[in-house]
């Protein structure tokens, strides 16, 4: 029998369909596969029991000739979405040993639909960070390496475990969360697909919150079909979130195959950075070519407010932060240390469970939301923030259907190698997915390419709101063009 643990989702579902293997199998493969990849530390808990107990279910019901759209398919979870007696904690050690007694809605849909959960994924802690190193359980190692090179690259971030999981083959798709490129930065660092639907699309009940007004969930895959089908189940109206979007859920696989022919791509001219990289430049070419051999046209857009959209993103995430996770106070869940007094307990209890980089962006929130400076500066980026979501919109009422530019900057970088003293030089790894976010559009990011040292690159398309649709078409033909990329296995 193949490796079950290198199938796609798609073709495993076809083979539990076809009663070739059953879940069970499938899911023993990947809790195997789990045990030899604890090098990587892409999970922070792994529920064999529950795993083939969900897998068993999914045998007996497809045994009847039943079963959902994700029938007896193992996933695996990333931290930050509650999952019912199931420890969840942000990768934070203020959440301590916290079973949320409740289930988020986006994985509420995916079991209802029949997935199987083989544990929860390592992020960055309450999902700030662009690299996985800022989780207390320790920083996700990639599964690729530069050739000839044995040193350790982080996954990207913040859901490092997702991505390095999907790349690694010990899971057949992951959940993810992207708040300024969390989802399609890891994507492009390991070689997959990932996407980050329109603000509004997944419930965000349930999902630890960093920023509510960014926040937005999406799947993790291997191939753009795969993360297709991973985002019907997950997609949906909630009457639970204030911020969900009433509207049908299309068949997002269908999408996938379709001609593109006639579709108009925009290029923007300031994603051409100062000293951007040859290779990225390349990259980004080829995928224009390959979009116009498929019958598209490509046409040259104007963001003018592109080069504010990092420094207004890095006010208003931290102020959103800041506001959330005051929560974290020590009295009613999670980590508590004790004091003289309730203000020492809340000091004692944060200065111990929050970590550098969670203390870092609290204190810039708190400090952009104070008496006198919130005008300056939260009132201003909330502005500059209406000037890009109007560039992205007046692109597409010219009759542009999506936008294509690099997903990252750089292909993966060394563990260690941008965590020193200027934090600014890891924020810069954001600077082509936050736009997205602070737009409420969509973001998929396909596997390009390689850079001269072997590391996958990424290519990142934008949509119209709810238009996922054309996303997947357009994804297809650069997957199609250029490849799939799988790690050689180095790891056990």
């Amino acid at each position: 029998m193949t490796d079950l643990t290198s199938l796609t989702l798609a073709e495993a579902r076809d083979g539990l369909a076809r009663k070739t293997f059953t879940s069970v199998e499938l899911t023993d493969a990947h809790l195997a596969a789990m045990e030899r990849a604890r090098a990587l530390n892409a999970y922070v808990l792994e529920t064999p029991e529950q795993a083939r107990a969900m897998a068993r279910d999914a045998d007996a019901t497809i045994a009847n000739g039943g079963g959902g759209p994700l029938a007896g398919i193992p996933l695996g979870i990333k931290d930050l979405f509650a999952t019912n007696g199931v420890r969840t904690t942000a990768c934070s050690k203020i959440l301590g040993d916290f079973k949320p007694p409740y289930e988020s809605t986006v994985t509420t849909q995916l079991w209802r639909d029949g997935a199987v959960m083989l544990g929860k994924l390592n992020n960055d802690e309450f999902a700030m960070g662009s690299s996985n190193e800022t989780s207390c359980f320790g920083p996700v190692i990639n599964p690729w390496r530069r050739d000839g090179s044995d040193a350790k690259l982080v996954p990207g971030g913040s859901s490092g475990g997702s991505a390095s999981a999907v790349a690694a083959g010990l899971c057949l798709g992951a959940t993810g969360t992207d708040t300024g490129g969390s989802i399609r930065q890891p994507a492009a660092f390991t070689g997959i697909v990932g996407i980050k639907p329109t603000y509004g699309r997944c419930s965000r009940w349930g999902i630890v919150a960093f920023a509510s007004s960014l926040d937005q969930a999406g799947p993790f895959a291997r191939t753009v079909r795969d993360t297709a089908i991973l985002l019907r189940s997950m997609a949906g109206y909630d009457p639970k979130d204030t911020t969900s979007v009433d509207r049908a859920v299309p068949d997002y696989e269908a999408a996938v195959g379709k001609s593109v022919k006639g579709l108009r791509i925009g290029i923007p001219k300031e994603y051409r950075l100062d000293g951007m990289s040859a290779e990225i430049d390349r990259l980004w070419s080829q995928g224009a070519e390959w979009l116009k051999a498929a019958g598209a046209e490509l046409v040259e857009v104007s963001l003018p407010h592109t080069r504010y959209a990092l420094p207004a993103y890095y006010i208003v995430a931290p102020a959103e932060a800041s506001s959330n996770l005051a929560r974290y106070d020590g009295v009613r869940y999670g980590a508590r240390v004790d004091g003289n007094n309730i203000v020492e307990m809340y000091e004692n209890t944060r200065a111990a469970g929050f970590g550098p980089e969670v203390k870092r962006r609290v204190m810039i929130g708190t400090y952009v939301l104070s008496a006198g400076y919130y005008d300056a500066y939260y009132l201003r980026a909330q502005k500059v923030r209406t000037l890009i979501k109007k560039d992205f919109e007046d692109c597409f009422a010219q009759g542009v259907h999506a936008i294509l530019t690099p997903a990252t900057p750089s292909a993966a970088f060394g563990i260690g190698e941008k965590t020193g003293a200027d934090p600014i030089e890891m924020y810069l790894n954001d600077i082509f997915t936050v736009t997205v976010n602070m737009a409420g559009l969509p973001g998929i990011a396909v596997p390009g390419g390689k850079d001269a040292q072997g590391l996958p690159l990424g290519l990142q398309l934008v949509g119209r709101p709810f238009d996922e649709e054309t996303l997947f078409s357009l994804g297809e033909v650069i997957e199609q063009a250029a490849g799939h990329f799988t790690p050689a296995r180095w790891w056990g």
